[in-house]
């Protein structure tokens, strides 16, 4: 089943949303990795405890578990534009109360402006979806890449940010929040450009779908799920900790950021090639490969802490992600109606987002507070990985062990 109601001559509509999207992304998308970069950092200056470093992101994902299932609710019924617009709305209102929290020192503060942030990041993750609304089936692997795509600039974008900001006022990273502001506004205006029609109301007596329990045992749906929550927590899980393991073992926020910014750019550089290499080998195949790249960034992360090492890790932490991530979306998006989208698409976040979340909480507490050392507690991080990505391989052979219809295309 497909969640797409275009043909191939329906395209040029879906281009341009691609276009707009690829935009946002790159524009308001930046403070992603703005947060992942100083949030840690703004945690460790003023938590009471050091193991609560990373709660300000843990925080940012929870607000995405929870903004998941509303979010795509309100666009199911009002439109894509109306909900990329509320969640800029929300990441805006976020960023001024996480100034407002470094300004005053006060933790509970930075946090409360770190939950509602995280509604954007939610909205984020629906680009994917959205850019797969008005495209073909041909179309829509490559459509879901060039969006992830739009992300190298916002990797770009983000980590110089930071450089340029971080320390131009008295209180640390305080002006780098205050763009963020101008980010969300931007990006309001950006999205009024999308052009994606509002869902059409069922008459009564249409088909609604599938109900939730069934849509949760359906086996492509449920892997399709688990790849997804393995691949970005386990991706978050790594970096959420790199800054304070970078700026640990000697090195300064100046590398922290490059160091970061490379792994951004390895999420989403493949994407380029990330949709042909879908329709030519199939998304499960592109997920398998995912696993294996994120099980040799670990690899690599535990052998050493030199800064080359740094990098090599984290470049394949994010080709891993992009491989398993995309590939997960485009298995999902095959394996669903159009009626079943909005309830599908916002379960998988909410998901996925608490995995996250999981991962982001457990990140700070194995780095800060697992070993006597830095290095400890960034080898525990990176050995974290290993059940998980043996539960994720191991559903992608169940699947391949199914019957074939029951197995997406």
């Amino acid at each position: 089943m497909s969640d797409v109601i275009a043909t191939p001559a329906d395209n040029a509509r879906a281009k341009r949303n691609v276009a707009v999207l690829v935009a946002a992304q790159a524009v308001v998308g930046a403070q992603l990795p703005i947060m992942f970069i100083i949030g840690g950092l703004s945690g460790q200056m003023l938590a009471p405890n050091p193991c609560w470093a990373t709660l300000p992101i843990s925080m940012i994902v929870l607000g995405s578990m929870l903004a998941a299932t509303p979010l795509s609710a309100i666009m199911q019924a009002y439109g894509r534009r109306a909900g990329f617009w509320l969640a800029c709305l929300c990441g805006a209102m976020g960023a001024v109360l996480a100034a407002y929290g470094l300004y005053s020192g006060s933790f509970k503060i930075f946090l409360l402006g770190s939950l509602l942030s995280g509604v954007y990041m939610s909205a984020n993750g629906f680009y994917r979806f959205a850019a797969a609304d008005q495209a073909s089936p041909e179309f829509r692997p490559k459509a879901i890449s060039f969006v992830m795509a739009g992300g190298l600039l916002s990797a770009i974008f983000g980590p110089q940010i930071v450089s340029a900001t971080s320390d131009t006022m008295a209180v640390p990273f305080l002006a780098t929040y205050l763009v963020v502001i101008g980010l969300n506004i931007a990006g309001m205006l950006l999205l009024a450009f999308l052009d994606i029609p509002t869902p059409l109301k069922p008459e009564d007596g249409a088909p609604k779908g599938r109900p939730v329990r069934e849509l949760l045992t359906s086996p492509v749906i449920a892997v399709a799920i688990i790849c997804g929550t393995v691949a970005y927590a386990l991706m978050n899980l790594v970096m959420t900790s790199t800054p304070l393991a970078v700026v640990g073992c000697g090195f300064d926020t100046g590398d922290a950021a490059n160091i970061v910014s490379a792994h951004v750019l390895a999420m989403y550089a493949p994407s380029f090639i990330t949709g042909h290499v879908i329709a030519r080998f199939g998304s499960r195949a592109v997920v398998a490969t995912g696993l294996v790249i994120l099980a040799l960034s670990g690899a690599v992360a535990i052998s050493g802490v030199e800064l080359e090492q740094f990098y090599i890790a984290l470049i394949l932490l994010g080709i891993g992600w992009n491989f398993g991530f995309i590939g997960a979306t485009t298995m999902l998006t095959a394996a669903h109606s159009v009626e079943e989208r909005g309830r599908v698409q916002g379960l998988n976040d909410m998901i996925v987002f608490g995995g996250v979340f999981l991962a982001s909480l457990s990140s700070g507490t194995l780095m800060n507070c697992s070993g006597g050392t830095t290095q400890t507690g960034w080898q525990f991080v990176n050995m974290a990985m290993i059940p998980f990505l043996v539960l994720a391989g191991g559903a992608l052979i169940w699947l391949a062990m199914r019957p074939k219809d029951v197995q997406a295309p």
